[in-house]
């Protein structure tokens, strides 16, 4: 015991064995003066015991051969048979066609047709190489991609069965049988490919299905990649359902990302969606996890600001400086603060959201809040507020802001000049416009497209046009600028507008030395030559644009590009007709339109084909009612009433009873004032025979009991006087006083109708409205609010049902009786016209054969 609390004895280590090989190499090194390192004797020792095994083999080599034991005897001869059998093997390979070998004998043959594929061999005789060939594998994966589609061509239709060959072609461009599975990149762009090519929701169930065989993860980046592919192409809609769609998503929804909602934000402002960005934007600060920040307030003050909307923008500033609510979504943390405060960026969209609505005096707010906020006003601050004082006609405040810029040393910028040089031409002062560019070019500025633009139309108003065309061939240098045709365009109608119609033409013919009309030109060119009653300088144009579709040699336009007329075309060429009472050429143009598939905007334009059928053009009246009906549309008040003195002009009164009944159910009233009012504007063509007429036949035919044709009833018999029916029978002449027994005379004419009581909206039809007024008041915008879309529905199962129920009409065969007027039948027969669609098919051929003569002579 006493032994063991002594000291601990570390304990002994046995000396190794010293190797004599690396001593001696040691010395040698010592003696050549080389320091031996453990590295180097190793080495060394290696080579030295490499080199005496090889002498030792040599030795063993030199010595006398040991006779074979009986195992060794038989494993040799065991290799040497199977070497010569593997040799005949492949000698009989090459002999034998490799298309009567390929595959195994206990396979199928579609087996064998694969592994022929997939071998890579040459099908034809006598061609094989013994070399794989991806032709092969390429015929072997259409097999395998016909046998997938053909399982699930069930669940599939036509169009959704979708080949992306970029999914299969190597980077050379050739087609890589290695690149079976698609990368991120490419299922990214085929995703958006895909979303982007048609209108689609949440709700489709091939949206579910889209999203889901991309076998993407949708993380952020992924996510950020898609909405912005999306909103390059400009389908902001697409771009919401993907965001809504994957954070509903279960396993998904806690993973939402701010920079996601922020990029949507963006998407949204491209597409000019103010109110669908603000919902977002509420949606965002109802989430901590997508809590807005600095760059989101940016976004969303921007799109409020190009809309105008300066009661919201306002609520978005107030609302940075508010702490987020307790009660929102996974608020984790208490006394969350962003501390954010509006910048530059937040005032500028205040002063830009001005400008639409004239708030001049915000300017003055704004800078009170940059003071106040310590922060200094850029270019764009003056600019923007420069232009809100331009709107507002404050030219002198515009100046004074101007020379503000100035002094706070802040360098004018393009939108300055630009809004300087148009309060120059506000005011009058060409020659300081003028100066006022030079002065920016003299300082180095290089001024943008909007700024030459701005002076040549200056110029052109002013009947300048020749010093417009020096901004012209400044305007050519620029890189990013408009294309000419615009700024000619502008300059045609700021000459217009200064009355200088010489100046007008005189532009467009300068024009085509720069560069080719575009319909664009044309347009404007149809409008001056419309305000000026110049009817054969317009057809001229007009029938040159039309040239230009078929490429003719004397078109208008670039060979490459040939002017095709647009809607606005044909309606200002058809306005310009009705004006020179050119109403031949005014059938030819709406025909030519209809050819091209426009349909005209009955809203807009019912004026013109109201005067072109009091003109003798009445069937264009028959084919925009029946174009507008078939289109699901609810006709004008004044197309009903023209179809109505048309019908009575024809003696065709049942139709015109139909028109009648078809009026009752068209979400608009006609009270008795309006008829009396309409009969005493229509007097130089409807007479007091042909009311009496209709009031005849509507004493024996049933009306529906609707307001519209009781109303009618009333104004036909304060206008008619007593009703006097002829008696078929006794040929005696009664008297109608009081014919009803609640005392209503009316209610005679009345049948009961199951439609009666409707829940639509209706339209009172005012006695004081000009509802066939001229028809240059044609152009005011349609308000078709008071039609929703369950009543313009009802309308359309009504007329249906009013058109069925013709043939129960029964006067008609007492009417015609044999001693009827002969020739009022054969009218009536003539008046039957056909459909919309039948009209258009005739017009074709017409067209058609007019061309074949054209080409023969």
């Amino acid at each position: 015991m006493e032994a063991s609390t002594g000291a601990h004895q570390l304990p002994t280590t046995t000396s190794t064995s010293i190797d004599p090989l690396s001593e001696t190499i040691k010395k040698r090194l010592l003696q050549k003066g080389v320091n031996p390192t453990p590295k180097i004797i190793h080495t060394l020792r290696k080579k030295h015991l490499q080199k005496s095994l090889r002498k030792s083999k040599s030795l063993i080599s030199q010595s006398p051969i040991e006779p074979l034991t009986q195992s060794q005897q038989d494993t040799l001869a065991h290799e040497l048979y199977f070497q010569n059998i593997s040799k005949e093997y492949k000698e009989f390979n090459k002999v034998i066609d490799s298309k009567s070998l390929v595959g195994r004998p206990w396979e199928s043959l579609e087996s064998v047709n694969s592994a022929e594929l997939a071998s890579g061999y040459l099908i034809k005789e006598g061609n094989f190489d013994g070399k794989l060939k991806f032709e092969h594998l390429k015929d072997l994966g259409l097999v395998f991609e016909e046998r997938k589609i053909e399982a699930v061509s069930m669940f599939l239709n036509d169009d959704d069965v979708e080949v992306d060959e970029g999914s299969l072609v190597g980077e050379n461009g050739n087609w890589s049988p290695f690149r079976r599975r698609i990368s991120e990149a490419d299922a990214i762009r085929i995703l958006v490919n895909r979303l982007t090519a048609r209108e689609i929701t949440m709700k489709d169930w091939k949206f579910t299905r889209m999203m889901k065989q991309s076998e993407l993860q949708f993380t952020e980046n992924q996510m950020l990649r898609i909405v912005g592919g999306i909103g390059e192409k400009g389908c902001w809609r697409q771009a919401m359902e993907v965001v809504q769609w994957v954070y509903s998503r279960p396993e998904l929804k806690h993973y939402k990302s701010r920079f996601v909602y922020t990029k949507l934000l963006a998407v949204l402002q491209k597409g000019r969606r103010p109110h669908e960005a603000l919902r977002i934007f509420n949606h965002m600060r109802g989430d901590c996890y997508i809590y807005p920040d600095m760059a989101a307030y940016h976004t969303i003050a921007v799109t409020l600001g190009q809309a105008g909307m300066v009661r919201e923008l306002m609520s978005i500033i107030e609302c940075m400086k508010e702490r987020p609510s307790k009660s929102i979504k996974n608020m984790r943390r208490r006394n969350l603060d962003l501390n954010l405060q509006p910048d530059v960026v937040i005032f500028n969209s205040v002063l830009n959201a001005c400008i639409p609505t004239r708030h001049w005096k915000g300017v003055a707010w704004v800078f009170q809040q940059l003071r106040k906020g310590s922060l200094h006003a850029n270019s764009a601050t003056y600019g923007l507020a420069m232009e809100v004082m331009l709107q507002s006609s404050k030219y002198d405040l515009v100046h004074q802001l101007f020379e503000k810029m100035k002094r706070n040393s802040k360098s004018p910028n393009a939108l300055t000049y630009k809004v300087l040089v148009r309060t120059f031409w506000k005011e009058g002062n060409v020659d300081e416009a003028i100066h006022i560019v030079r002065k920016m070019e003299q300082s180095g500025i290089m001024g943008s497209g909007s700024v030459y633009y701005e002076l040549a139309c200056c110029l052109c108003n002013k009947g300048r046009w020749q010093e417009a065309m020096n901004a012209i061939d400044k305007l050519k240098k620029l890189r990013h600028s408009r294309p000419l045709t615009v700024t000619f365009t502008g300059m045609i109608l700021s000459a217009m507008d200064g009355g200088h119609v010489d100046d007008c033409i005189s532009i467009f013919e300068k024009m085509q030395q720069y560069c080719h009309p575009d319909i664009g030109v044309i347009n404007a060119m149809l409008k001056v030559y419309g305000r000026n009653d110049m009817f054969l300088e317009a057809k001229g144009l007009f029938e040159k644009a039309e040239r230009s579709v078929t490429r003719d040699t004397s078109c208008l336009g670039d060979e490459n590009t040939p002017l095709e007329p647009d809607m606005y075309t044909y309606v200002s060429m058809l306005e310009i007709s009705g004006h020179a009472q050119q109403w031949e050429y005014f059938e030819y143009v709406y025909k030519e339109m209809c050819l091209f598939g426009y349909q005209l905007e009955q809203a807009k334009h019912a004026g013109l084909i109201v005067e072109a059928s009091k003109a003798g053009k009445w069937h264009l009246l028959e084919h925009v009612f029946d174009a507008t009906l078939e289109a699901g549309e609810i006709p004008e008040p004044k197309l009903f009433s023209e179809m109505l003195w048309q019908a009575m002009l024809q003696y065709n009164y049942e139709k015109a009873i139909t028109i009648v009944n078809t009026m009752a159910y068209a979400p608009f009233q006609f009270d008795k004032k309006a008829w009396i009012a309409l009969f005493e504007k229509n007097k130089d063509r409807i007479n007091k025979d042909h009311l009496q007429s209709l009031y005849n036949i509507l004493a024996i035919c049933g009306l529906s009991q609707e307001f519209t044709a009781v109303e009618l009833v009333k104004a036909l018999q304060s206008v008619c006087g007593p009703l006097a029916v002829k008696d078929t029978s006794s040929n005696r002449v009664g008297m109608i006083d009081s014919p009803s027994s609640d005392g209503d005379p009316c209610n005679s004419f009345i049948h009961d109708s199951p439609n009666s009581a409707r829940d639509n909206k209706l339209v009172s039809v005012r006695p004081d409205v000009d509802w066939d007024s001229e028809y240059e008041d044609s152009d005011s915008d349609g308000d078709d609010d008071s039609v929703n879309g369950s009543s313009r529905n009802d309308f359309r199962r009504l007329v249906d049902e009013v058109a069925c129920n013709e043939h129960k009409f029964t006067v008609f065969d007492e009417l015609h009786s044999p001693d009827s007027d002969f020739e009022e039948a054969e009218a009536r027969e003539d008046s039957e016209l056909p459909s919309a669609e039948e009209i258009l098919q005739t017009w074709m051929e017409m067209r058609k054969t007019d061309e074949t003569k054209t080409h023969v002579v």
